[in-house]
């Protein structure tokens, strides 16, 4: 249940985002965009809601249900951020606006970058972490809960590679080509730019900053 219940949760989140996108700057139904756009999170309650039903019924936990725990952890992290994403390119495709915010290619801007979606990843780690303790706590058997422990161990080693592959090395070895200039829109960052084009007028785009 819970492998049909994540398939159809990726499903309806590109659907529910894309059917949001469309219904506000093709449509020009702004009200039943937003009510799109905030659905998505449901997608992940109802995944969480699954998971715990099948755990309460006496299973036995999988590599599913702890893949779903990092699921669950890593969209709260960048869900909206992948949001932001797709609304800049669709209204710069559709609706005329402005090229999509692009990160630093090199320089201590490339490093601040790198070190900021890392400390994302440790949002969604430590929520996947949680809920991943929370599982092995609630079905209070060694024995059916060791699938989640083992999912504990891979998040936390991806993360250290993570670490040292990007937000590290970005500081110890800056690149100077571009340095501390973004591609495009200047020196602002996503998250103080990134939510005008989803409050503002669908029919004069104002696009702020994702990667």
């Amino acid at each position: 249940m819970v492998v049909a219940v994540l398939v159809a949760g990726e499903v309806a989140f590109w659907v529910l985002l894309g059917a949001g996108l469309v219904a506000r700057y093709l449509l020009r139904l702004r009200r039943l965009s937003t009510v799109l756009l905030v659905s998505v999170p449901l997608v992940d309650l109802a995944l969480l809601v699954a998971t715990v039903v099948d755990l309460r019924r006496g299973g036995t936990a999988r590599g599913v249900h702890g893949l779903a725990a990092a699921y669950l952890g890593f969209s709260v992290a960048f869900g909206s951020s992948l949001v932001r994403w797709a609304d800049q390119r669709f209204a710069h495709r559709f609706a005329g606006g402005p090229p999509p915010w692009r990160p630093p290619r090199g320089g201590w801007a490339r490093a601040r970058y790198e070190w900021r979606e890392w400390g994302k990843g440790m949002i969604g780690w430590a929520v996947a972490c949680a809920l991943l303790g929370a599982g092995i706590r609630y079905v209070g058997d060694a024995a059916r809960t060791e699938a989640l422990r083992d999912w504990i161990g891979r998040l936390s080693v991806a993360m250290g590679i993570w670490l040292v592959a990007f937000p590290v090395w970005a500081t110890l070895f800056p690149s100077r080509a571009g340095a501390e200039t973004p591609d495009r829109a200047g020196a602002e960052t996503p998250d103080r730019v990134g939510s005008e084009s989803l409050t503002g007028d669908p029919g004069k785009p104002r696009i702020g900053g994702r990667d």
